[in-house]
């Protein structure tokens, strides 16, 4: 019988199945960054075409070219013209700071008991809680326009940053999640060194999750921003109304002027991707640490 002898591989094969490889993966690397420029094509050709829209005349808006002949820059300023909106931006600006500083605290607050503090029925207060998550927001609207007439705050600021100001279920599970993560050998170190409660939520643990309190000031500003349902029950008076209320009284008065529209959506966006801009960074960073990034 002849015994089958292993030949060694040669240079050219060795070779050829490298280079193969690497064509695999040039290939599935492309692949994957075209689906990923895709995605990002849907996700921002509104807002380009938004933009360019804003800057056509009334003639153009329907033509599929994305700059315009002459850009109409005074269509922006027919928008401050109609609207106080300049004041309406100054709203919403107060009403979402107010309302992201009350979140980040609170819900970092609830967070840190939920995760590092032991009590009776922590978990199943804890389960109660995020369960309000299921309760769709439209059932609360009336409950709570109730409890704002019996406080007299129906068209004042204060029923729009009051009810968002005390934490939600969202929030807490987001901060719990992240405290979780921590090591316990830095709260029994802060505890050896004679450090209150407080002292270890404040001056120990808090400083560590800063991305994931970036995430919740990002997606809480988002909100408060693009609500509209809220300040249209609360809010009748222009001195205290938001953007997205003095959007759709300019689309109820110049329903047909759509670049005057668009000049007022893109006002009303360029706060928010400046918000985002400044907080890109930190921002992904907490998505990718607290869980939400897929791993």
């Amino acid at each position: 019988m002849t015994r089958a002898v292993d030949v060694p591989e040669g240079k050219h094969q060795k070779r050829g199945r490298v280079e193969r490889a690497a064509v695999r993966r040039l290939v599935r690397g492309i692949g994957i960054y075209a689906a990923l420029a895709g995605v990002a094509w849907c996700a921002l050709a509104p807002i380009l075409w938004a933009l360019s829209g804003s800057l056509k005349r009334d003639g153009e808006i329907t033509e599929p070219t994305l700059l315009p002949a002459e850009p109409q820059w005074s269509n922006f300023g027919r928008v401050f013209e109609l609207l106080p909106m300049g004041r309406m931006l100054l709203n919403t600006t107060v009403y979402a700071a107010c309302v992201t500083a009350g979140q980040v605290f609170f819900c970092s607050l609830a967070g840190y008991a939920f995760a590092r503090l032991r009590f009776r029925a922590r978990e199943t207060l804890f389960l109660a809680y995020l369960a309000t998550l299921m309760v769709p927001l439209t059932v609360t609207v009336i409950p709570q326009f109730l409890l704002m007439r019996a406080f007299g705050w129906v068209d004042t600021a204060w029923s729009m940053i009051v009810p968002g100001l005390f934490g939600s279920a969202f929030g807490t599970y987001l901060m719990r999640q992240f405290f979780r993560t921590l090591p316990t050998e830095l709260e029994e170190a802060a505890i050896l060194d004679g450090c209150s409660t407080w002292q270890v939520y404040w001056r120990v643990l808090l400083p560590h999750t800063r991305p994931a309190l970036m995430v919740l000031a990002v997606l809480t500003w988002i909100t408060v921003w693009n609500d509209f349902l809220w300040p249209l029950v609360m809010i009748q008076r222009d001195e205290l109304a938001t953007v997205t209320l003095g959007l759709v009284r300019l689309q109820g008065q110049y329903y047909s002027q759509w670049p005057l529209l668009m000049a007022a959506a893109v006002v009303i966006l360029l706060p928010l991707l400046a918000v985002y801009a400044i907080g890109q960074r930190a921002f992904l960073r907490g998505i990718a640490m607290s869980g939400f990034g897929g791993r």
